[in-house]
C-alpha cells in the first residue's frame, strides 16, 4: 500500500518468473506491489523475461501439455493485477538503498528519484551471452537454445551443436546426449577451459565429437535451424554443419549494473542474498530469481525464489514499518 509521503511498500524490479510471483504474493497480502516490468530494447531486453524469447515451455508444473512462454507470463501477470499489482513499462535507471526510504530512478538520474519505497525485490534476471549472428534471435526457440534443460527434449535421434568450452558447455552437451545422436561441441579454442572431470566425460562418451578451434558464423534455415557454416581460426576455411539445434553455451550475464557499489555481488556479478532468505545486505532489499541465481537458472526456481522474496518483504514490513 502507499504510506504517507507517497512512500511504497513494495517496488518490484523485473517482471519474470520471479518478480511477477513476488508481485502475486505481496499483491495477495494487500501491499499493492508497483512493478517495474522493463521495456523493449535492441538488447533483448523485454517485459517478462527470457519466456518471452521461448516458444513451449513442457516443463512448468500444471500444464501437462505444455505452454507458450509468452502465454505463461501473460498469467503470471494477468493474476498478479488481479490482486491488485500495479505494473510501469519502465526500466528503473538508477537507485540508492543508502537510507530510508530506498530510492529508485526511472530515466534522468540528476532529477528527484522517481519512486520511494520501504522495501525493494529485485528480479531483474540473467541474460544468456550470445553470439551476435543475423538470425540468431529470430531461430531462438526454432532451433537455437541456450538450455538444454528446458528444450533437450525436443532434439530426440537428431544431430545438434553445442557452442563453448567451459563446464556449462560440456554439461550441456552431455546431458543432450540422452536425446540427441550426435552432438559436435565446438570450441574456438584448442583446449577446453572446463574442470577435468567434466572433459573426462565428455571425451569418453561415444555421442560427442568435437569441432576445435572454430566459431559459428552462420545460421540457415527457413523456419528453423538446418544447418550452422563453421570458420576455422587457423585456417580460414569455412564449412557447414547439419544440426538442427544450436545451444549456445559462452555463460550468463546478470543483470545488476545498477546496483553496483549499492548491493554485495559475487565476482560474477550475480547478487549475493543470505540464504535461505533472500535478504541482500542491505535491510528492505531483497533479491529472487536469476539475478542471484548462477546454478539453476529454470523458470520454477526463479518462481520459488519470488515467493521468498515476497514473504521475506512482508515480514519485514510487519515488524519494522506496520508495528
Amino acid at each position: 500500500m502507499m504510506t504517507k509521503n507517497n512512500v511504497l511498500d513494495v517496488l518490484i524490479i523485473g517482471s519474470g518468473p520471479a518478480g511477477l510471483t513476488s508481485a502475486i504474493y505481496t499483491a495477495r497480502a494487500s501491499l499493492e506491489p508497483l512493478v517495474l516490468e522493463g521495456e523493449p530494447s535492441s538488447t533483448g531486453d523485454q517485459p517478462g523475461g527470457q519466456l518471452m524469447l521461448t516458444t513451449e515451455v513442457e516443463n512448468f508444473p500444471g500444464f501437462p501439455k505444455g505452454v507458450m512462454g509468452p502465454e505463461l507470463m501473460s498469467s503470471f501477470r494477468e493474476q498478479a493485477m488481479r490482486f491488485g499489482a500495479k505494473f510501469e513499462t519502465v526500466k528503473a535507471s538508477k537507485v540508492d538503498f543508502s537510507e530510508k526510504p530506498l530510492k529508485v530512478w526511472v530515466g534522468d538520474t540528476t532529477k528527484e528519484p522517481t519512486y520511494l519505497a520501504n522495501t525493494v525485490i529485485v528480479s531483474t534476471g540473467a541474460k544468456s551471452l550470445m553470439l551476435n549472428l543475423p538470425r540468431e534471435t529470430e531461430l531462438i526457440g526454432r532451433g537455437v537454445s541456450t538450455c538444454a534443460t528446458c528444450d533437450g527434449f525436443f532434439f530426440k535421434d537428431q544431430n545438434i551443436a553445442v557452442v563453448g568450452g567451459g563446464d556449462s558447455a560440456l554439461e550441456e552437451a552431455t546431458f543432450l546426449t540422452k536425446f540427441a545422436s550426435k552432438v559436435t561441441i565446438i570450441h574456438r579454442r584448442e583446449k577446453l577451459r572446463a574442470s577435468k572431470i567434466m572433459q573426462d566425460r565428455a571425451f569418453a562418451n561415444p555421442k560427442i565429437e568435437f569441432l576445435w578451434d572454430s566459431e559459428v558464423v552462420e545460421l540457415k534455415g527457413e523456419g528453423g535451424l538446418s544447418s550452422i557454416v563453421v570458420k576455422n581460426n587457423k585456417s580460414d576455411a569455412s564449412s557447414e554443419l547439419q544440426v538442427s539445434g544450436l545451444f549456445i553455451a559462452i555463460g550468463h550475464r546478470p543483470n545488476t549494473d545498477i546496483f553496483v557499489g549499492q548491493l554485495d555481488m559475487k565476482d560474477s556479478g550475480y547478487l549475493v542474498t543470505n540464504s535461505p532468505s533472500s535478504q541482500t545486505n542491505i535491510e528492505g532489499v531483497f533479491a529472487c530469481g536469476d539475478v542471484q541465481d548462477d546454478t539453476y537458472r529454470q523458470a520454477i526456481t526463479a518462481a520459488g525464489s519470488g515467493c521468498t522474496a515476497a514473504i521475506d518483504a512482508e515480514r519485514y514490513l510487519e515488524s519494522n514499518i506496520h508495528n
